[in-house]
């Protein structure tokens, strides 16, 4: 029993690597007769429908690869707009499914793990440091599946999410595409692509996590002058008096 629970186990795991490796599927499965629409289903379920564990980065950066071969499945012309074009319109799905289910997380009573000023919180971070933050989304895994979300929920302003997320989509869908067209065939670069993008998104938003941590830190002084000050009022009044 034990062995063939391991040997599930493996068998699962081995189908689960596969399943999220783009190079398999778009080569070693039925999917090499499909390959662009493929990857564009696979593009918009993982930006607009909450589904985040695809191989965003890897697949786009392979749909580049494969492009580049002497018989390609896909030629890189008509890849790169249609990538674009399904980065755009998935952001704007996930955005509107955050616009829908907005109202509702207002009307809900504040619970241990959600309270209404999350959201106001949210939106204010984003009319703020929006346009940002919804480029470099769109490099990390998983974060690109649910910032739209939160933009939508948080009522970011629509003409100004439109207009950075078609930058994003452009960046993201079009960059990491002719990535791999250009650099597939290095294997450091093709066997660590998400790494590196993480890398770069890592050093760009550097300033902002040490501003945060500055204002963190303050807080905390702050916090624990107060005390202090509190515990030397309180000792000098509860003082016997003579």
């Amino acid at each position: 029993m034990i062995l063939l629970a391991a040997t599930e186990s493996v068998t699962s795991n081995v189908a689960l690597t596969q399943l999220l490796d783009p190079l398999h599927l778009l080569t070693e499965t039925w999917l090499k007769n499909a390959v662009l629409p493929a990857i564009l289903v696979i593009v918009f379920i993982e930006t607009g429908l909450l589904f985040p564990l695809l191989p965003g980065d890897s697949l786009l950066f392979t749909g580049g690869l494969l492009s580049a071969t002497d018989n390609p499945p896909v030629s890189i012309w008509l890849l790169l707009p249609a990538v674009m074009v399904t980065a755009f319109a998935g952001d704007q799905c996930a955005y509107w499914i955050g616009r829908a289910i907005g109202p509702a997380l207002f009307h809900k009573e504040d619970t241990r793990f959600f309270k209404k000023h999350y959201v106001t919180e949210t939106h204010a971070f984003f009319e703020k440091h929006g346009p940002k933050t919804i480029i470099l989304a769109r490099f990390v895994p998983i974060v690109r599946t649910f910032m739209p979300v939160l933009a939508g929920v948080s009522k970011m302003d629509y003409r100004k999410y439109v207009t950075f997320d078609i930058v994003g989509a452009i960046l993201w869908g079009g960059g990491v595409t002719v990535l791999g067209y250009f650099l597939g065939n290095i294997e450091f670069i093709r066997k660590n692509i998400e790494p590196i993008f993480l890398l770069i998104v890592l050093i760009s938003i550097l300033p902002g996590i040490i501003a945060v941590a500055k204002k963190v830190l303050n807080r905390e002084s702050d916090t624990d002058e107060a005390a202090q000050h509190d515990a030397a009022l309180t000792a000098s009044t509860n003082e016997p008096t003579h």
